[in-house]
């Protein structure tokens, strides 16, 4: 895990950067100048009003993470390649793996990715099993180089296959058993 520095924007107050690097160097000098105002090391306890997942993520993207108002976009990488994604490890909230995005399940009509294949289990292809779980209870986490989910495996491994044994697109009745399965399931971001 890593140390966070949260600067100040003194062109906007109420205006939050947050880097991994202590001087704050890759902060958008237009917002600026920044000071520092706090440090959240690795052991330390996150109690900010922003998933610490969110933050690594934007640091990956931009080098930094914004939060309040500002007129700049929330990342200058708004779109993500889906062979990026694949094969990426998910993880519960305590860092234990849960298994290996397969691949993305993208709604027709809207474009917007639904689910996640989620695989796990087996040896060289052999007793793989696939789960699906909403891509929203999804959020990138940098240190783990992974996305981490408040769902744990044994949810995960609950949850029907949205895909049978044959690996053909489900039929109406197993898509809507996987609609009601995660239907009661909190919505949002870890």
């Amino acid at each position: 895990m890593r140390t966070y520095y949260i600067f100040q924007a003194t062109s906007f107050p109420d205006l939050r950067g947050f880097t991994d690097d202590h001087r704050g160097d890759m902060l958008p000098t237009e917002e600026g100048p920044w000071t520092l105002v706090r440090q959240v090391g690795p052991d330390e306890e996150w109690n900010l009003n922003v998933s610490r997942a969110v933050v690594a993520a934007g640091i990956l993207e931009n080098g930094f993470f914004l939060w309040g108002p500002t007129n700049r976009l929330a990342s200058s990488h708004p779109i993500i390649e889906s062979d990026r994604v694949e094969g990426t490890a998910v993880f519960d909230r305590e860092n234990n793996p849960i298994g290996t995005i397969k691949r993305l399940l993208i709604e027709k009509a809207s474009g917007r990715v639904v689910y996640v294949d989620v695989t796990f289990g087996g040896f060289l292809g052999i007793g793989v099993h696939h789960h699906t779980i909403p891509w929203e209870k999804l959020a990138y986490d940098k240190e783990l180089e992974g996305y981490r989910t408040d769902i744990t495996k044994a949810q995960v491994q609950g949850a029907p296959s949205f895909y049978g044994d044959d690996q053909a697109w489900p039929d109406p009745k197993r898509e809507q058993e996987t609609k009601d399965y995660w239907r009661d399931f909190p919505r949002g971001p870890v």
